[in-house]
């Protein structure tokens, strides 16, 4: 019999309200999942068991005609994003023991909805380092699962749990997703409310998704009231006759041997199934999109962490305080330079991605790094987070040493639901032909 752990969020859902499968049985099952498999992987940084079991058995007695939506669904989520009834500590010695008081307002529609927040996943310090946490990629602890959203990524893929949150500044929701075998959701900036997660670049930050489906992802973008203004007068019938660009960036070099053939099988199973797929070269004016990006960041950092860096300097990581002391010296000229530049590439990028179904570029430069001390390079994310356009990474293909890497699907802004629709029957296929599987381990 399956494992009540091993369901999909959208499977556990229909067994809850079907009354085959209780709150309290699907807590238990996870927790006893955790259990076993915490040691190997170290996802969660606070995770009160006999709460979660005290949640679950209210939800159990909640009315059906009273139940939300997402009634009874376990979400993890990252520890920068704010809990009322359980620490939100940032892996920041300035913030340990700290609780807020009042939950973010991701995590207030998520309740709202009927989901038990599980517990936090760990994070890099502030979600702004690419050094640790100690979490290990449950494929292969020697390495890496990504960061910031370290702990998230690692749960979802390990069936700890069925959905958590994360968040993007860099490449902070699709590299995890990439390194661990998931599909990691990163919507259009500023789509879903960031009220109550730590701000990093206000111009940047976006609350990410993780999920091991795309109907999992849709559940949460019904939630989250993600729509398109389009979406029934232009719908997507299938990857056949489909367009696509692969897009290969200006920071290609970066790209190692198992991102260059997945990107090239990418494109061969896309053809084989009927689709048109077509090399995309943005050209000059984009060449200057990750050095504006670069800008942006640390003029953006030097304001989020003048608090931290004001009471407790010695306790923030040194590059935190190269921010607020702006040792680049970036005038504030360049920052706007750098922030218009950007801008106004915005609405040139929409139109060139509505050309196509998807955008498909990089998620990684590779299979994720070994060791546990770097999180990996975001050289791939960041110039889409840039330019605030959705982000799906879709898992399939695998590198030299049998580890997940997958691509990045990319869509116009506020196409999130196309993007999914997308992402859904691509996904189908690179999962089912692009060469790595999923496995369960004990």
């Amino acid at each position: 019999m399956m494992k009540p752990w091993s369901l999909t969020a959208s499977e556990a859902l229909a067994k809850i309200r079907s009354g085959n499968l209780t709150v309290e049985a699907y807590a238990r099952s996870l927790l006893d999942r955790i259990r076993q498999r915490n040691e190997a992987v170290g996802a969660w940084v606070y995770l009160d068991a006999a709460y979660i079991l005290k949640q679950a058995k209210e939800l159990d007695k909640v009315p059906i005609k009273k139940r939300g939506p997402l009634h009874g669904l376990p979400i993890a989520v990252k520890d920068v994003i704010y809990t009322k009834d359980m620490p939100t500590q940032h892996n920041s010695p300035l913030y340990e023991g700290s609780f807020p008081k009042v939950d973010a307002a991701s995590v207030r529609i998520l309740r709202h909805a009927g989901a038990l927040i599980f517990g936090k996943t760990t994070t890099t310090e502030f979600a702004a380092i690419h050094i640790g946490p100690a979490t290990r990629n449950p494929h292969d602890p020697t390495r890496t699962p990504g960061g910031s959203s370290a702990g998230s990524g690692a749960a979802v893929s390990d069936f700890q749990a069925p959905i958590a949150l994360g968040t993007q500044t860099g490449g902070s929701t699709i590299r995890p997703a990439s390194f661990n075998g998931i599909y990691g959701f990163k919507p259009t900036w500023n789509s879903i409310s960031r009220e109550g997660q730590k701000i990093y670049a206000l111009i940047l930050d976006t609350l990410g998704l993780y999920a091991r489906c795309v109907d999992d992802l849709v559940l949460l973008a019904d939630i989250f009231d993600l729509e398109d203004d389009d979406e029934e007068t232009d719908p997507f019938y299938g990857v056949k006759g489909a367009r696509f660009a692969i897009c290969k960036t200006s920071v290609w070099d970066h790209a190692g041997e198992g991102t260059r053939s997945a990107m090239a099988r990418a494109a061969t199973l896309l053809k084989s199934h009927g689709a048109i797929v077509e090399e995309l070269d943005l050209g000059a004016d984009f060449a200057n999109i990750e050095e504006w990006y670069r800008v942006v960041l640390h003029s953006e950092g030097r304001t989020a962490f003048l608090s931290e860096y004001r009471v407790g300097k010695n306790q923030i990581h040194d590059v935190l305080v190269s921010h607020v002391e702006n040792v680049d010296n970036f005038s504030r000229k360049t920052q706007l330079a750098a922030s218009d530049g950007i801008a106004a590439l915005r609405p040139r990028m929409d139109e060139i991605a509505g050309r196509y179904a998807a955008i498909i570029t990089p998620s990684v430069p590779d299979e994720a790094p070994v060791g546990l001390r770097s999180t990996g390079s975001h050289v791939f994310c960041s110039m889409w987070t840039a330019l605030h356009n959705p982000v799906l990474n879709i898992p399939g293909f695998q590198g030299a040493n049998g580890m997940p890497i997958g691509v990045s699907l990319v869509a116009p802004r506020y196409r999130d639901r196309h993007l999914l629709k997308v992402g859904k029957a691509v996904g189908e296929i690179f999962e089912t032909e692009g060469g790595w599987k999923r496995q369960v381990y004990e």
